[in-house]
């Protein structure tokens, strides 16, 4: 698999929007089109998970659901004791940096499904239900990381006033954040609606969907470009974190969907990128609520301006050749 299974209109497009922001153009979408686009992919993405989830087996949706809970608590341990090793990153910054990169980007899972669909190659729908289901658990890791870190400094400062943490309202906003509430019910229509209605929304669920997916990782390009301004107060140590890990997760959701699930090459690629990305969506605004402490630029800059383009440009080609070597 060499560049050429990189020129696919979905990639390309990326590329296109991080060219116009890199010379200048005055290129930008129109206020809310960005949003519509994100609705459309999700419904899409869920409509199409449902149909085949109406004829899955049963046990193996809920052995997926389980390795998803399992991903979505492991992968921010892993990243947080990356970041805390030899005291590289202060405690608040590497619980908010590593919650993202337990949960996931539907972004870049949808171009791998792109990747897949462009390519003729067929994979398990089981991990669109993961998808959804990995959003949760990173949030509140990150979240009792930051409070753990709070504690440990309060205990240093005597006196100093109690910071409480709002766990109820942070993880009702995890858990009905509109992203996975529009999947999850976007997956139950698919799931119940008869053969016949499905037939009916075929052209707006697969017709136009690589036409918009088009139009949302150029834009997306662009606000990765933005991103890449803020290099400078990341650091070399959050740059390589940002390639590390998703090499690091994205190897673990390989095994898991090779070993544990049985999934053949096309399914095993998903996973696997399930555990390379890093949230830009669903997670931000939780870390912001529930750690103020930490800087938004470090987790927005790596999520978007390092992690994003790396897994597009070389996690996907990357984890499709590992996961035809690790089945085959």
């Amino acid at each position: 698999m060499g560049l050429d299974a990189l020129l696919i209109p979905a990639i390309l497009f990326f590329a296109l929007g991080v060219f116009a922001k890199i010379i200048k153009s005055d290129l930008k979408f129109p206020e809310g089109l960005s949003k519509g686009l994100s609705l459309y992919l999700l419904i899409a993405i869920g409509l199409k998970g449902g149909a085949e989830l109406a004829n899955a087996e049963l046990g193996l949706a809920f052995k997926s659901i389980f390795w998803a809970i399992i991903l979505g608590f492991l992968t921010p341990i892993i990243g947080y004791m990356i970041l805390r090793f030899r005291d590289k990153i202060d405690r608040m910054n590497a619980a908010a940096i590593t919650a993202h990169y337990g949960s996931v980007s539907a972004g870049t899972f949808l171009t791998a499904i792109a990747f897949l669909d462009v390519s003729g190659i067929e994979y398990e729908t089981y991990p669109i239900i993961m998808m959804v289901v990995m959003e949760t658990p990173a949030i509140i890791i990150g979240l009792l990381l930051a409070a753990m870190a709070r504690k440990k400094i309060q205990q240093m400062q005597e006196g100093s006033e109690e910071i409480k943490t709002p766990w109820k309202s942070l993880i009702h906003e995890a858990v009905t954040n509109g992203s996975v509430v529009l999947l999850i019910g976007s997956m139950f229509i698919g799931a119940v609606a008869s053969p016949e209605a499905m037939e009916k929304v075929y052209p707006f669920s697969h017709e136009i969907f690589m036409g918009v997916l088009c139009l949302f990782l150029l834009d997306l390009g662009m606000e990765a470009a933005r991103r890449m301004k803020a290099f400078k107060e990341v650091g070399v140590t959050l740059i390589a974190f940002g390639i590390i890990m998703p090499l690091i997760g994205g190897t673990i959701g390989m095994i898991v969907a090779a070993s544990f699930l049985g999934f053949g090459v096309g399914g095993t690629l998903l996973v696997a990128i399930l555990g390379a990305s890093a949230s830009y969506i669903a997670v931000p605004p939780a870390m912001r609520m529930g750690v103020p402490e930490a800087n938004p630029s470090y987790y927005l800059t790596l999520a978007l301006g390092v992690t994003f383009p790396f897994n597009v440009l070389v996690g996907i080609p990357l984890f499709y050749n590992l996961s035809i070597w690790y089945i085959g």
